[in-house]
């Protein structure tokens, strides 16, 4: 009598069970691999060549954010300060702080100090920051609580649900255009949303719906 189904078969169980684990390997590889905290960005934290502390600088001194971002009411990007800029302070106030010594160094042999971006979008994504800040998008929107960190972090995701979420009503995230660079305007969420529904009102904010305005 002739066998019903061909030889063949009697692997077919283990090839599956293969090709499964197989497959298993691979999604949990790259589930591990990309969503790390480098790819997923959140909480994204790294060590910096100088360990700069905006708590310290921006929460205790009062530092205005122009003072070192100085493009980011001007420009798309929010420019990483030059090291002549941090020696403005520092030749006087720990001027041989061997923590500062990057800075010096570069000062001297005009070589970049190495740091190590944090916040980014995707290379197809347009954002720009002079837009946002002057309608009356503060940092910490995107940002975070800035003022309270000794090491920066990546606070929001900056997908494009948590760019639409803000675009289709903003005005939880808008305020008077002089409390942009106020880390602490406000902590009541009721009084903030009033003033953002009436910026909103009264400068006709029209958040762009369209996929072109982030997409060039």
């Amino acid at each position: 009598m002739s066998d019903l189904f061909p030889r063949w078969y009697n692997q077919l169980p283990l090839k599956i069970a293969l090709g499964l684990l197989v497959s298993a390997v691979v999604v949990s590889a790259g589930v591990w691999y990309y969503l790390t905290p480098k790819y997923s960005r959140v909480g994204y934290q790294p060590i910096q060549p100088v360990p700069y502390s905006h708590a310290t600088h921006v929460g205790q001194l009062g530092l205005d954010c122009r003072y070192c971002h100085t493009g980011v009411e001007s420009s798309w990007y929010a420019n990483i300060p030059s090291p002549s800029v941090c020696m403005n302070c520092h030749s006087q106030v720990l001027p041989n702080d061997p923590h500062l010594a990057p800075i010096r160094d570069s000062v001297k042999t005009g070589a970049p100090v190495p740091w190590v971006q944090i916040h980014r979008t995707s290379d197809f994504v347009y954002f720009n920051h002079a837009v946002h800040v002057n309608r009356g998008v503060s940092c910490v929107s995107c940002h975070g609580q800035i003022n309270k960190m000794v090491e920066v972090r990546h606070e929001q995701s900056l997908t494009m649900a948590f760019c639409l979420d803000c675009h289709r009503n903003p005005a939880p995230n808008i305020r008077p255009l002089d409390q942009v660079y106020n880390m602490t305007w406000t902590n009541d969420p009721a009084r903030q949303l009033e003033a953002g529904v009436r910026c909103v009102r009264d400068w006709k904010i029209r958040s762009s719906h369209n996929c072109s305005a982030c997409h060039r």
